[in-house]
Order: C-alpha cells, then sequence, then structure tokens
C-alpha cells in the first residue's frame, strides 16, 4: 500500500512536468535495491522496506530523488547506472549517457569478428562509460580491445567499468590523434562528439551530459573528422570502420571517408533512423 501510494504522486508530478512516468518506477526501485519489476513483488518490497525505519524516511528520501528528476537530471545520473547490451555501467557527471540506439551496431560487429579464425584487434576510439569496448569485449572471444580516451572524467568511469565486469580491456587516455603509434587493427569503432555546436538539446542533455562529448563543431563534422584521420592511420588495409553519427549526417561522413576508405555504407538504428556508418580501409 505504502509503494502504491508513493508512486501514484510521483507519476502524476512526473507526468504534469512533462516526463516519463516510469522514471518513478525507476528511482524507487533503485532507492529499494530491487528491480523494477520486484515493485510488483509484495514479498520483495516488505523485505526491501525494512531497511526503512518508517515511510516518513522512505517519503523523504524518494521525493528528494523525484526532485532532481524534475530538475532534468538524467535518471541514470540519480541511479548512477546505466544499461546497454547486457550490461550494467556505472555512469554520472562528466560521462555520456549510453544509447540504445547502438545495440543492433553491436550484433552486427560481434557477427563480422565471429569470421575470423584467431584473435582481432578492436579500438574504440573516445570510449567514455566504454559501453561498446565492453558489449564487443564480452560478446566476442576473438576481440582483444583497446579503449582510448582523453577526458580525465570519462576515463574514471571507463575503468570503473572494466573493474566491475572483469573484462579484459586495455584503456589508453590519450588524444584519438596522436595514441598508438604503429599500431594496426582489425575493426576500430567510434562515437565522437557530433551535434552541430548552435544546436539545441533537450535540457536533461544540454544542462548535464558533458559537451566535449557532445558537441564536434559547427556543423558537428569538425571532431568526427579527427577520428576518422586517426582510424585511417590505426587501421590495416581492408580492416573495418563503424562510426556513429547524427541523422543527416551520412552523405558528410560518405565524403570525408571516402579518400581513405572504400565500400562506405549507411546503417539504420533500432529506431530505423540513419545512425551509422561502416567502410573498409583502402
Amino acid at each position: 500500500m505504502i509503494v502504491r501510494e508513493v508512486l501514484k504522486n510521483a507519476r502524476r508530478d512526473l507526468r504534469v512536468a512533462g516526463f516519463e512516468e516510469v522514471d518513478a518506477e525507476h528511482l524507487l526501485a533503485h532507492l529499494l535495491d530491487i528491480s523494477r519489476m520486484d515493485l510488483h513483488n509484495t514479498v520483495r518490497v516488505e523485505s526491501a522496506l525494512t531497511a526503512y525505519e518508517d515511510s516518513t524516511e522512505l517519503q523523504d528520501l524518494y521525493d528528494q530523488l523525484i526532485k532532481r528528476r524534475l530538475a532534468n537530471e538524467p535518471v541514470q545520473y540519480i541511479t548512477g547506472l546505466a544499461y546497454f547490451c547486457n550490461l550494467t555501467l556505472h555512469v554520472g557527471p562528466g560521462v555520456l549517457i549510453p544509447r540504445p540506439e547502438s545495440e543492433l551496431m553491436i550484433e552486427r560487429l560481434v557477427l563480422h569478428l565471429a569470421s575470423f579464425s584467431g584473435p582481432a584487434s578492436v579500438i574504440d576510439l573516445g570510449s567514455g562509460a566504454g559501453s561498446l569496448a565492453l558489449a564487443i569485449a564480452t560478446q566476442s572471444a576473438q576481440a582483444r580491445v583497446i579503449a582510448v580516451e582523453i577526458d580525465p572524467d570519462a576515463v574514471y568511469w571507463l575503468r570503473k567499468n572494466i573493474e566491475a565486469i572483469g573484462a579484459d580491456v586495455r584503456v589508453v587516455a590519450e588524444d584519438v590523434a596522436t595514441a598508438l603509434p604503429g599500431v594496426k587493427a582489425d575493426l576500430i569503432i567510434a562515437n565522437p562528439p557530433y551535434v552541430p555546436s548552435a544546436e539545441v538539446l533537450p535540457a536533461e542533455v544540454q544542462d548535464y551530459e558533458p559537451h566535449i562529448a557532445l558537441f564536434g563543431g559547427p556543423d558537428g563534422m569538425d571532431v568526427p573528422r579527427r577520428f576518422f584521420e586517426a582510424a585511417a592511420r590505426l587501421l590495416k588495409p581492408d580492416g573495418l570502420f563503424v562510426t556513429e553519427h547524427g541523422e543527416e549526417q551520412g552523405p558528410q561522413v560518405a565524403q570525408a571517408l571516402s579518400a581513405d576508405f572504400h565500400d562506405v555504407t549507411l546503417h539504420l538504428d533500432l529506431n530505423q533512423r540513419p545512425r551509422w556508418t561502416s567502410a573498409l580501409r583502402n
């Protein structure tokens, strides 16, 4: 009864303010240290409630979380967790929140790596929290993954996730333009900052997520071009490069890759929107 009443009020407040009502469940489940589905399990809820002296304590703490959400703070920053593929990742201020739209890309890359008879070298440029690097490392027996990330805040979360998951991923804390001299890889993945500088983003993104991981220059392509140059330098001949980008940037990406790559192909994400491009090194 306590949980139903608490959720009813929180859902109403979120709905009125234009937020998803399901956020109320995510935040309460986090506070009770149970899954969102367990909120419907009376035994699990009653067991979780024993951690609180009374309903007032729970309500006060929950109200604080709801206020943070109503101030546009992302749910993932409030809970400290984000979900990607089959992974639970630690996230917080200073690192981009992984987006589920990239999961289809991971599926196809794991299939590509399965064609290798032995180890395959993989480099993740601008790894952030490590979602792409860790998804590949945990799903592909062939992959030998290196994660490149220069921002110290992001490197903190990257290392934290590698340790928590126990994956064999090497971290290189350096700029993509100079990282790994002399190294040649079979596959390179990248999610560079590609949002045009003047674009207005939703408040929960604009106000909380790191701009260094979001904005790529006036047309959004300045930073991605630096990543493309790094990929050309680091890939073996016919090595595969895959990069994420904005929905409207496919033609610009193809043009930028044309000098050093062939078989440039645009792909759709889980929402059937143009989201990533693959190419083979000349």
